[in-house]
């Protein structure tokens, strides 16, 4: 077991009057709200990614972060060393879940069959500390954008042997997460787009990508995995447009190529944003079509035009996120990921465990805001009155499919003008959800 927080203690819940800043005030993960537990409400898991391998570095400077723990190497034995890191922080922290990218955890060798062989060797120590920990995998993913290999997109490459090669690669990543027992697999399409229309085939490269999920479902049924697929949507960055840009986007391509009963969304704050939508309307969105998987937790900075991917510490955020994710039946095999990353100034671990306790919090309060709102009934109450026209009369026999053109012509010949509208009330129903926060 790894010894790098050796001065932190397991993280425990402490109620709102607290002042420490290392206790939860109000995830409490065993108190039960709407019938089960935060922990099983909320399934939080940390990222690898950001958590484990963020530098701190931007465009206009280099790394910042102090992790003392790593020797800044790409060898093997640091990567196992890393994972052991990994789990001592989850462990204390009290996740139960974590995540990957394949390239964060492991080494990329200079052949396929290297980067294989340096993922088996970490994948051995990931189980290991699963198994001592009982901490799980959430989801996996491949790393299918960073390498220059992916300078033109993986699956939508224009050179058929990338293609061949994201394949190998997301088959590999496939096997490890069914072998470490993930509860599903994330598809993110980091560079699945263009640039500039001119040198793009746009409706090959569309039925590239296709064919290439057909590929991962029929995979998947053959190693038996039966984790669930989630798409992520994100309109761009780094490609001027990704095909996968927001949820409906998303949606539109699985129906049209016959994809949709084997994929869910996993929706990320900072990508609704950047697409011009609020994340409740992704999840709305994702919701109605029945397709809400998973969430990545995070918020971006309104007065920045990037994906800068903060930890989530705004409570009306967590509350209308958390009402959506309870009026679909909450999660079943997704979770509340933090795809955030501490800032580039909080460099010393110690800011880790204050990120994650913040972001849990806030979610914690947002589920039992988002409770008290559903349980109250009078939000749900005025939905409903509002379409009451619906419920009977010629509304139902529209929604029934009853009437057409010619029968709705009759009606209001003989009605003469519409029934007066009421107010949509957006204030009163705002101070609403002011009383509960």
């Amino acid at each position: 077991m790894s010894n790098a927080f050796k001065n932190i203690s397991k993280i425990r819940y402490e109620g709102s009057a607290s002042k420490n800043p290392l206790a939860f005030k109000h995830y409490n993960p065993d108190e039960i709200v709407a019938g089960k537990t935060m922990r099983d409400h909320l399934r939080f898991a940390v990222v690898y990614w950001h958590t484990f391998r963020g530098t701190g570095s931007d465009p206009f400077g280099a790394g910042t972060m102090q992790r003392p723990w790593d020797d800044g190497s790409n060898s093997i034995k640091n990567a196992q060393n890393r994972v052991r890191v990994a789990f001592e922080f989850i462990e204390k922290l009290g996740a139960p879940y974590y995540c990957w990218h394949d390239r964060d955890v492991a080494p990329e060798g200079k052949t396929l069959s290297e980067s294989n062989k340096n993922f088996d060797a970490v994948a051995k120590v990931l189980k290991e500390e699963q198994q001592r920990t009982g901490i799980k995998l959430l989801w996996g993913t491949a790393n299918a954008f960073s390498h220059p290999r992916y300078a033109h997109g993986a699956s939508t490459s224009c050179n058929a042997d990338v293609f061949a090669y994201a394949a190998s690669q997301v088959k590999k990543a496939m096997e490890v997460t069914h072998d470490l027992g993930g509860e599903g697999y994330t598809f993110w399409g980091g560079r699945e787009g263009y640039m500039t229309l001119l040198n793009t085939d746009l409706k090959r490269e569309q039925e590239h990508l296709a064919a290439f999920l057909h590929m991962a479902v029929n995979y998947k049924k053959k190693i038996g995995f039966k984790g669930q697929f989630y798409i992520e949507p994100k309109p761009k960055e780094p490609t001027k447009h990704q095909y996968d840009s927001d949820s409906a986007a998303c949606l539109n391509f699985l129906r049209e190529h016959d994809l949709l009963p084997h994929f869910k969304l996993n929706i990320e704050t900072n990508h609704a944003t950047l697409a011009g939508h609020t994340m409740q309307h992704e999840l709305e969105v994702a919701g109605a079509a029945n397709a809400l998987g998973s969430i990545d937790a995070n918020t971006g900075d309104e007065l920045l035009g990037w994906d800068t991917d903060q930890f989530p510490t705004n409570i009306y955020l967590t509350t209308y996120t958390m009402l959506s994710v309870l009026r679909y039946g909450g999660f079943k095999t997704g979770g509340v990921n933090f795809d955030a990353k501490v800032r580039r100034e909080s460099f010393e671990p110690i800011d880790l465990f204050y990120a994650h306790i913040g972001g849990m919090d806030a979610f914690a309060r947002g589920l039992k805001i988002a409770a008290a709102i559903r349980k109250d009934g009078r939000l749900a109450e005025f939905v409903k009155n509002r379409y009451a026209s619906w419920d009977s009369g010629i509304g139902a026999k529209i929604e029934s499919g009853k009437v057409g053109f010619k029968e709705l012509e009759a009606y209001m010949l003989k009605q003469g003008e519409a029934d007066a509208n009421t107010s949509g009330r957006q204030e009163f129903l705002e101070n609403l959800i002011n009383e509960f926060i």
